[in-house]
């Protein structure tokens, strides 16, 4: 069985008929899913739609690239994380292709969310583009060690991808792997060790060969989990199985084992 480990389920392009998309998720044998937050304003949708399925989980954070919004604090973090469907903190993190210095604002967002995960008990979701060494550093600097989570849709060197592993990081891999130009990162893909493994759609976006160019959803994770499969030559069988394992360790156990510390308190 599948599970897509970061998609956006409450995004508006799945408006219409959320119920259609999570029925075709399961149909494609994909179990679970990750319904990430990128805003406190859509919190709400994101764990109404996650409540659609005891299939579907949820996280809270706001995105680095959106600006004119709530700005989160950690306590607010905290707070909405103790909906028993938040599994995360993010997506955070850093992107500096879209916007450009100064940029304060958005290391100062991240380190709020790490703190958040560190006060909540609970891993990250962090997104990195054109900002690697800075998101590594203040990684380390806010000691998110202590809590790991994911770096989603990795594009990044295998050295970035090291240094995440060496902080308790999950690497996880969309369908950019498929695509024919992303040999770089399907040579990174090969190397990341199997126990730190993890796929995803990123949908709406991303849609893997050979549905490129198309509306993403979650039950075409299978797709990305058979690339990885051809790339490390191993069975799709053993793709999906690590990574689902990988998915439950980082998020379900730390958020199960987070709730029991609290009932026994």
């Amino acid at each position: 069985m599948y599970i897509d480990s970061h998609c956006h389920l409450s995004f508006p392009e799945f408006a219409a008929d959320p119920d259609a998309v999570i029925a075709r998720m399961h149909a494609a044998g994909v179990e679970q899913a990750l319904n990430v937050c990128v805003t406190l304003e859509e919190f709400d949708e994101v764990v109404a739609v996650a409540s659609r399925d005891p299939g579907i989980h949820a996280s809270v954070g706001v995105h680095p690239d959106y600006t004119g919004i709530r700005e989160p604090e950690v306590h607010e973090l905290v707070a909405l994380a103790r909906h028993p469907k938040v599994v995360a903190i993010g997506e955070t993190g850093l992107d500096y292709f879209r916007l450009k210095e100064p940029l304060d604002w958005q290391r100062q967002r991240f380190r709020t969310h790490i703190r958040a995960a560190r006060t909540a008990g609970l891993p990250l979701i962090v997104h990195t583009r054109a900002a690697a060494e800075d998101t590594i550093a203040i990684l380390r600097d806010e000691g998110a060690d202590e809590v790991g989570g994911v770096m989603h849709c990795f594009t990044e060197s295998k050295a970035i991808a090291d240094a995440a592993i060496e902080l308790g990081f999950m690497i996880s891999f969309s369908g950019i792997v498929t695509f024919k130009s992303a040999r770089e990162l399907q040579a990174v893909a090969r190397a990341v060790p199997i126990d730190r493994l993890l796929i995803e759609t990123d949908a709406p976006y991303l849609a893997p060969v050979p549905f490129r160019g198309k509306l993403n959803e979650p039950a075409l994770v299978v797709h990305v989990a058979e690339k990885l499969a051809e790339l490390r030559g191993t069975s799709v069988a053993a793709v999906a199985e690590a990574s689902a394992g990988n998915f439950r360790r980082l998020f379900l156990d730390r958020r199960a084992g987070r709730d029991s510390g609290e009932s026994g308190t």
